[in-house]
């Protein structure tokens, strides 16, 4: 009895090296299948001239010499970088400043904070159409401002103010999840260094300044980055609200937009969007690297 024990703990302690890669399996096969497959067919695809029937040849780098001389990638890419400029700061604040209006234990707090956590949870193509119903020419905005005597506004129509009305909706949706990150990091700031701050005289503005943003300026980074890549391969606001075109003249195209209808189709540049797609992915790693340095200076 006794060697036949010690042969299976043997087989056992043999075994359990493996083992991680067993439980590591599946969701390793699925990474690789919908991840880092799609990623390298689209490495290799930005180099040749791919269509959506046809294989296509090497070609170089005449994809990117093409990009460069394309007038609709440059509005694209001026909309994709006008989005985040518009969109990242708001949402970098904005939400800071409701978790602080939430945080309280008052009554009737957990209405508000539902409340502004609904539009989250919301499908965007429903919230993209309530924000169309709302701003078109007929909608309730413009019957609102027409009894005021101020007149239809286009902001469906216009090409700036439809970006902007784009940024809204992003904002507007957005303000809740961030809202719980800042919700979870200030928790973590302990209450003595309010109470301190409030013992030397300091008001509520000036303990944000000194207690509240110092604790919370490591999640202030993340969102940052978070709200940065995702404003910059925004699609679905924008794709809504201007519809397939693209506002007036395709004006308001983003860069996402622009590989949807480049690459897609019977007659699909494949190879084109692809490096579209790759320009995409080498400015979202800039960006990430320039909010990492910019918070590794602060620190410093």
């Amino acid at each position: 009895m006794a060697p036949s024990t010690v042969s299976s703990g043997s087989r056992v302690r043999r075994q359990l090296p493996f083992s991680p890669w067993l439980f590591a399996a599946p969701g390793l096969l699925v990474t690789a299948a919908f991840v880092l497959y799609p990623f390298v067919s689209t490495v290799v695809n930005a180099f040749t001239d791919r269509r959506t029937l046809v294989a296509g040849e090497f070609v170089g780098l005449a994809n990117f010499r093409e990009l460069l001389d394309d007038d609709m990638f440059w509005i694209a890419l001026r909309n994709s970088t006008l989005y985040v400029l518009g969109v990242v700061p708001a949402l970098v604040v904005l939400p800071l400043l409701l978790a602080l209006l939430v945080q309280r234990n008052i009554p009737g707090i957990a209405f508000f904070r539902s409340a502004f956590y609904t539009p989250v949870v919301a499908s965007i193509v429903v919230v993209g159409l309530i924000w169309v119903w709302l701003l078109d020419d007929r909608g309730l905005v413009n019957s609102m401002l027409e009894l005021l005597g101020a007149g239809p506004v286009g902001f469906l129509s216009d090409q700036w103010l439809l970006l902007v009305s784009a940024m809204a909706v992003t904002v507007w949706k957005g303000l809740g999840y961030y809202m719980i990150i800042y919700l979870a990091a200030l928790a973590n700031v302990p209450r003595e260094l309010h109470e301190a701050a409030a013992v030397d005289g300091a008001g509520a503005v000036r303990r944000f300044w000194t207690v509240t943003v110092p604790a919370v300026r490591s999640t202030m980074v993340l969102v940052a980055a978070l709200s940065s890549v995702a404003a910059f391969k925004v699609f679905s606001e924008v794709y809504l609200m201007a519809g397939p075109t693209g506002g007036p003249a395709g004006e308001d195209t983003t860069l996402i937009m622009l590989i949807q209808r480049t690459g897609t189709g019977l007659s699909g540049r494949v190879g084109y969007a692809s490096a579209i797609s790759l320009v995409v992915f080498v400015i979202t790693v800039v960006l990430m690297l320039l909010v990492l340095r910019a918070d590794r200076k602060d620190e410093s």
